[in-house]
């Protein structure tokens, strides 16, 4: 066979007759071959757009802060502030409202209807609109997360490669699977937990040729995103100490409190969209008035804005007094939400950890009071409840699990996690709450269904 005829059966699955060896299901091994080479560039791509897209984010919350200082020392600095965060969420707003409606809130939900097959695969420029939307939205200062863009990035890196290469429609939906999975992946430093988010809860199965394709994407975007940022846990901890059976029951508090502000945080975000949908106010300004309450925080309190990631690493370190962590997780709830409901780019992931970090740190201090020496480490308290809170969220107990062991580095508290995680999911069935990406993958196909009407 030519050379040009063997390229392109690798990455379209196209070939002439020939006596190549045919798998079960009918397929050569050649175009095995190419689907899984098709599966590594869907990483590479996302690997490369998410860590450029990290980087600029945290310039972007650099430039924040340096706004922030600067505004101190003038009287007319907090309205250059507040302006400068409104224009900003204005201008997210109205690149996803204007030019690619389907670019606005996480992106997950999509990208799971897309693996469905319940929507049709996004365009190619919900790329650059979600890059650019979630640099402005999220360096703005909204409490919103990279991970979500960083997913739906993949999703549509994903949709390039197989429309390019020609892979049929069942293979360009397990591709959108891989790239989500290389797209969280990049944007934790956590390749086990991006692939198996997506086989927990994006696409909910755990056939040979899907997760081929998912473990393949995420190794291979993490491994290209290597080649802009060095790999290091997302978040530093001290050496934690050996759990105790003796602290089990606040290991099961600290599941019962998640759990319960999981379902909190679900009915809001879900609450809030509600009303947004219905709102006749143009979805530029009301990004517009977030970004200006957004830009008072700024000013007043700049490290309580953006995506959390540092006050989740305070609360890894025990950082926090009670009424001052107390106070964090009310301001950063309210925030999330609000932030979330005003249609601009951005994920949920980041704020999530802030929020289980925090609800954990909280139950540990009370326990610290109330009985100091059968309570496990805060910083533990903090950790166990950012994969609780994840787990009475989102449904996907092993994705939280594993998030956290590789976001920390920290594997003694597995235990205790697993114990926690257990009661959170209880208390979210018992309560009846649906899982957050399944109640937005149904919002998101239904308004593809009713804007195809």
């Amino acid at each position: 066979m030519p050379a040009r005829d063997v390229l392109r059966s690798l990455f379209t699955g196209w070939r002439r007759p020939t006596t190549h060896p045919v798998d079960a299901q009918g397929e050569s091994a050649d175009s095995l071959i190419g689907f899984v080479l098709a599966a590594a560039l869907v990483g590479v791509l996302t690997g490369v757009s998410a860590a450029s897209f990290r980087l600029l984010l945290e310039q972007g919350a650099r430039l924040r802060g340096h706004l922030a200082h600067w505004a101190h020392g003038t009287w007319w600095g907090l309205i250059v502030v507040v302006l400068v965060c409104t224009a900003a969420a204005a201008i997210a707003a109205a690149l996803v409202h204007r030019v690619e409606p389907h670019a606005e809130g996480s992106g997950i939900p999509r990208v799971e209807a897309v693996a469905d097959g319940r929507v049709r695969p996004d365009r190619f420029r919900i790329l650059p609109v979600k890059y650019v939307g979630g640099l402005l939205a999220i360096s703005s200062g909204m409490a919103l997360g990279r991970e979500g863009p960083s997913v739906q990035m993949g999703g549509t890196a994903a949709v390039m490669v197989a429309t390019l290469t020609r892979r049929n429609i069942a293979d360009l939906r397990i591709l959108v699977a891989g790239g989500a999975a290389a797209g969280l992946a990049t944007a934790f430093n956590a390749p086990i937990a991006g692939g198996v988010f997506v086989l927990e809860e994006l696409v909910k199965r755990f056939d040979p040729r899907t997760t081929v394709a998912t473990l393949v994407a995420s190794a291979s975007g993490f491994a290209a995103a290597r080649l802009l940022m060095p790999s290091r846990y997302e978040f530093h901890m001290k050496p934690l100490a050996d759990p105790r059976l003796v602290e089990s029951g606040w290991v099961l508090a600290i599941g019962l409190v998640t759990g319960l502000l999981g379902v909190l945080y679900n009915e809001a975000v879900m609450r809030a969209l509600r009303r947004a949908d219905g709102s006749r106010w143009p979805k530029e300004v009301r990004a517009a008035l977030t970004g200006a309450l957004v830009g008072l925080i700024v000013w007043a309190a700049p490290d309580l804005a953006g995506s959390g990631d540092n006050l989740t690493q305070n609360a890894l370190v025990e950082h926090g007094a009670l009424v001052a962590v107390a106070g964090v997780l009310a301001l950063r709830f309210a925030l999330g939400v609000v932030s979330y409901a005003a249609a601009t780019p951005g994920g949920l992931f980041a704020p999530m950890l802030v929020l289980g970090s925090h609800a954990g740190l909280l139950v540990g201090l009370v326990a610290v009071h109330l009985t100091p020496h059968v309570t496990p480490s805060l910083a533990a308290c903090a950790v166990i409840g950012m994969a609780a809170f994840f787990t009475a969220s989102v449904h996907a107990p092993v994705t939280g699990l594993i998030l956290a062991t590789e976001m920390t580095g920290n594997t003694n508290q597995l235990p205790p996690m697993l114990g926690a995680c257990a009661v959170a999911m209880l208390v979210a069935i018992a309560l009846r709450s649906q899982p957050i990406y399944d109640r937005l993958t149904q919002r998101a196909a239904e308004s593809s269904a009713a804007a195809a009407e």
